[in-house]
């Protein structure tokens, strides 16, 4: 479950398990368009953005934990990937918001790229590889929002986990785990939560949705590296095992034209 958010960042909602891929231009396809148009048509009586990703991800809850499985480097030509039988932690929340905020499954491709890269040009340099900056780059495009909380602190961090990007720097708004924990009446089912890590050279360690059971826990739902597959976990529990220190929240907005 410790993992970086470099690693943490590969996979997407197409494949059925052992299907195989073919590459078109920029898109990897495979054989489970059927799953994601499915997801889509089910969701759209969901009502709200948060309803439809806590749909969508229930129905994911299983399938197989899997890093690197985004195509592309410094020197390789990047492919838009598009997988469902498998996710790191990134790569299940971006699928599982795509599809909450496409209408149909033409639009879910143009979506899902304008969240997994920078203007959502297919492209390694344009990739979010941070997690700060997939946040902040889903907020510029107004797919999310920031949430704050009292006790809230910037941070200063310097990352360079990426070899060919080079060492950068995020002032970063961080949120108290105890604060957190105390604070899940502002929380919403769907929200995405970032776990700041306490490496020097990453921003993030991990990140899943937030949920709740049916008497009202708190629970992550994540694609888990030490648990091999996607599922809830109590938040509480997640927190303390890791260390975890402070925390970042982006809620995902309706989209706008959307009935």
């Amino acid at each position: 479950m410790l993992h970086d958010a470099s690693v943490c960042r590969r996979s997407v909602l197409l494949l059925l398990g052992g299907s195989a891929a073919l590459a078109v231009g920029t898109r990897l396809v495979g054989a489970a368009e059927p799953r994601i148009e499915g997801l889509i048509a089910q969701s759209r009586g969901k009502g709200t953005i948060s309803q439809r990703i806590d749909f969508i991800s229930a129905v994911l809850r299983g399938i197989q934990y899997q890093g690197n499985t985004l195509i592309g480097g410094p020197n390789r030509s990047e492919k838009f990937v598009v997988r469902d039988d498998a996710f790191d932690c990134v790569t299940f929340c971006e699928i599982v918001l795509a599809a909450a905020i496409a209408s149909d499954r033409s639009e879910f491709d143009t979506v899902l790229r304008n969240i997994r890269y920078h203007n959502g040009v297919v492209a390694w340099r344009e990739r979010n590889h941070y997690f700060f900056e997939w946040c902040q780059h889903n907020v510029d495009n107004r797919t999310c929002r920031w949430v704050g909380m009292e006790g809230a602190v910037d941070i200063e961090k310097a990352v360079d986990s990426q070899p060919g990007l080079g060492k950068r720097r995020f002032t970063m708004r961080v949120i108290p785990s105890a604060a957190f924990l105390a604070s899940k009446d502002k929380l919403e089912r769907g929200d995405i939560v970032g776990f700041v890590s306490r490496r020097p050279n990453l921003d993030y360690f991990h990140t899943g949705l937030i949920t709740f059971d049916n008497s009202g826990t708190l629970l992550l739902r994540h694609a888990s590296q030490s648990r091999r597959r996607v599922m809830d976990e109590r938040m509480d529990q997640f927190v303390a095992v890791n260390g975890v220190r402070f925390v970042t929240l982006v809620r995902p907005q309706e989209p706008r034209g959307h009935a």
